[in-house]
C-alpha cells in the first residue's frame, strides 16, 4: 500500500503543473468559479486525501510510542 501512496502523491504532483488552464478564463464551473481554480481546489482536496492516506498506511508506528524520560531531565522545575 506504501508504493500506492507514494505514486500517488507523485501523480499529484505532477497533476499540480496544470499549463492546460492558463489560457482558459472563458469557461466556468457552477457558474462563476474559473476551470483552473476550480481544478486547483480539485487537487488541494486529492492532496488532503492523499496525505490521509499517508499518515494510515506510511507513518511508522513506533513513532508515538511513549518514551520513559531520562533521570535528570524533564519533569517540573524545582
Amino acid at each position: 500500500m506504501k508504493k500506492l501512496v507514494y505514486a500517488f502523491i507523485i501523480l499529484l504532483a505532477i497533476a499540480h503543473q496544470d499549463f492546460w488552464w492558463w489560457d482558459n478564463s472563458d469557461t466556468l464551473v457552477l457558474g462563476f468559479v474559473p476551470i483552473g481554480l476550480a481544478y486547483h481546489a480539485g487537487v488541494s482536496v486529492l492532496a488532503g486525501v492523499a496525505w490521509a492516506l499517508a499518515i494510515r498506511y506510511c507513518w511508522p508506528l513506533d513513532v508515538d510510542a511513549d518514551q520513559p524520560a531520562a533521570s535528570g531531565q524533564g519533569g517540573s522545575p524545582a
